[in-house]
């Protein structure tokens, strides 16, 4: 079997689905008040309280002048809180406040239903099956990235 039409297929359809689950999920954010990338943000700091402003901007893929805004915006809200890295003190840690976490958690229980639904009748040996590719596929990849980096 010809690798060529099947690998393209694959991944034109892994970038719609890609585009699709983001759709589906800033519908639901929206909704409801919030943006996709603050709604992105609230989910990261849940999951790990006290990231530094570099470390949070790797977590979303986005640019720190682009961060910078949004944390501005997210702390008028009274949604996070900056404070002084005690180890750098020309970093800034990022917590959630008492309402951010309450967004967070609202953020995850979206979230939540969005996976029921989107993996509604999908059998989990298939779903394990196909984690495990992607995870293959994402370090093919990497070998790409490092042979671009230092060829």
């Amino acid at each position: 079997m010809e690798l060529e039409p099947v690998a393209s297929d694959f991944l034109e359809s892994l970038t719609k689905v890609s585009r699709r689950v983001r759709t589906a999920f800033n519908q639901q954010v929206t909704a409801h008040g919030l943006t996709y990338p603050r709604a992105r943000a609230l989910f990261r700091l849940a999951k790990k309280q006290n990231m530094t402003q570099t470390e949070l901007a790797l977590e979303l893929e986005l640019e720190q002048a682009t961060l910078v805004r949004l944390l501005d915006r997210m702390e008028e809200n009274g949604l996070i809180e900056r404070r002084s890295d005690p180890s750098d003190r020309r970093a800034k840690l990022i917590g959630l406040t008492e309402h951010g976490e309450e967004q967070a958690a609202f953020v995850r229980s979206l979230a939540d239903k969005i996976r029921e639904q989107i993996f509604e009748g999908i059998d989990l040996v298939e779903l394990h099956g196909a984690v495990g590719l992607l995870e293959k596929i994402a370090a093919n990849i990497a070998d790409l990235e490092d042979v671009n980096v230092t060829g």
